[in-house]
């Protein structure tokens, strides 16, 4: 009897480039599909509970999920709404910030060059350049190419978003029925944790982004800071993205400080309350509400946020954190897949396994 021919390392790792070269291609061209199919998918886990109550209260499955539907839809455009109005107050005054900031710019332009003994025109020139490629970097077509891809989404969330909850038994049952039925347990065991680390990940998140925007619009409101609100909202969605968001939410405040007062003491006091805002959200705030389960190391946080951002853009980013949790939880399940599993956890290993042995020459 002849023995089975292994297939050589080189072979193996060849295939493994291939596969994944080929699975991130599809999702990228794909994903104008499958990014809401996803939002629909994590939204719906999400509501089930409220659905499944519903239909023990004897209420028809089509009213409850449609009761579901219709309180997420309420409570997104609520969200839109208190962002707009926001946006529509900040808008409003956008001609006397930009007059302040081009003073603002003037005034560091004079500074540098005489600072750094550069002529104002070549600094001027420069700045001209930028801004123009800036410009058209940011071509009008492809902004209403998105702002289109953004509306078609959020008109195909909802009907994905009832399907899915409709047809969750079927779902379920050809997820089941994919696979012998030795591994039926443990694909019930990762469905299950999956489904409570998405809704544990996003009910924590949601209190958290509360809590965060409202110690962010105090924070701001106590120094005095213009569009407080808008800028603690804004900074409270943005910190929902690990570690990049925080960066972004404490720059933009500290620049509106730096062009609306006139002291330079300001965006100073806004990194401070904005620090120490951050150190109440990391080691009080989000230890507490927002899952433990969901328990990725650092590293890998920022290296697949930024790979979410680099294949979906913003909505990856945001859905970066949860599907790479889902993975581990998939990954601690299959017994080859288990050091990957290991990988992506937080459990950091006091001493190493291996063993360095010199060699004599």
């Amino acid at each position: 009897m002849e023995s089975p021919s292994k297939i050589p390392f080189y072979a193996k790792a060849a295939l493994m480039f291939i596969s994944a070269f080929a699975f991130v291609f599809t999702m990228y061209i794909g994903q104008d599909i499958i990014i809401p199919i996803v939002y629909a998918t994590v939204i719906a886990i999400l509501l089930n509970p409220l659905v499944n109550y519903l239909t023990r209260k004897k209420v028809n499955q089509i009213i409850a999920i449609s009761i579901a539907v219709t309180l997420a839809i309420i409570v997104a455009l609520g969200v839109v709404y208190i962002v707009s109005s926001q946006v529509t107050m900040f808008s409003e005054t956008y001609p006397q910030l930009k007059i302040k900031f081009d003073l603002v710019s003037t005034e560091l332009v004079h500074w540098s060059a005489e600072k750094f003994n550069i002529r104002e025109s070549k600094i001027l020139a420069w700045l001209k350049e930028t801004q123009s490629k800036a410009i058209g970097n940011f071509a009008i077509g492809e902004s209403l190419t998105e702002a289109g891809r953004i509306i078609v989404t959020a008109a195909l969330l909802p009907v994905y978003l009832f399907m899915i909850l409709y047809y969750k038994t079927l779902l379920l049952d050809f997820t089941r029925k994919l696979f012998i039925s030795e591994h039926h347990i443990a694909v019930a065991q990762i469905l299950v944790n999956s489904k409570k680390i998405i809704q544990t990940y996003l009910v924590g998140l949601f209190f958290e982004m509360i809590i965060v925007a409202i110690l962010n619009s105090v924070g701001l409101l106590l120094l005095g800071i213009d569009y407080a609100i808008i800028l603690g909202i804004t900074g409270a969605i943005l910190n929902i993205i690990p570690y990049i968001g925080g960066i972004v939410a404490t720059a933009v405040p500290m620049v509106i400080a730096f062009v609306t007062k006139d002291s330079a003491i300001y965006p100073g006091l806004v990194f401070v309350v904005y620090i120490f805002i951050q150190f109440i959200d990391n080691n009080y705030i989000i230890p507490k509400i927002v899952a433990s389960r969901v328990r990725i190391n650092a590293l890998i946080s920022v290296i697949v946020v930024l790979i979410g951002g680099a294949l979906w853009g913003i909505p990856g980013m945001f859905l970066s954190i949860p599907l790479t949790a889902i993975i581990k939880v998939i990954c601690d399940h299959i017994e080859p897949l288990k050091p990957w599993g290991f990988l992506l956890g937080n459990i950091v290993p006091t001493t190493s396994t291996i063993s360095f042995i010199k060699y004599k020459k």
